[in-house]
């Protein structure tokens, strides 16, 4: 649900339209009739970008993989 609010108004209802914001509403900003702004809720973090930011991490704390390693990992269980 979409509500619209003149310009004027948000500045005494910060809170109350955050709580409308936190529970799914955009709020329009308008000047007189004419919407000049929309206020909307961030999505959330999605669990693949959490995700790949703690994989991120957890590689800047480990050394480089030398060549040598490299090559020893692919020749494993070859004849």
């Amino acid at each position: 649900m979409t509500v619209t609010v003149k310009i004027s108004e948000p500045k005494g209802q910060l809170l109350e339209l955050l709580d409308k914001i936190e529970a799914g509403e955009d709020i329009i900003i308008a000047r007189g009739d004419v919407p000049i702004a929309r206020l909307s809720q961030i999505p959330q973090r999605s669990a693949v970008a959490e995700l790949i930011r703690t994989i991120k991490s957890q590689r800047d704390l480990r050394s480089a993989t030398s060549r040598d390693e490299i090559k020893t990992w692919r020749n494993e269980g070859r004849p």
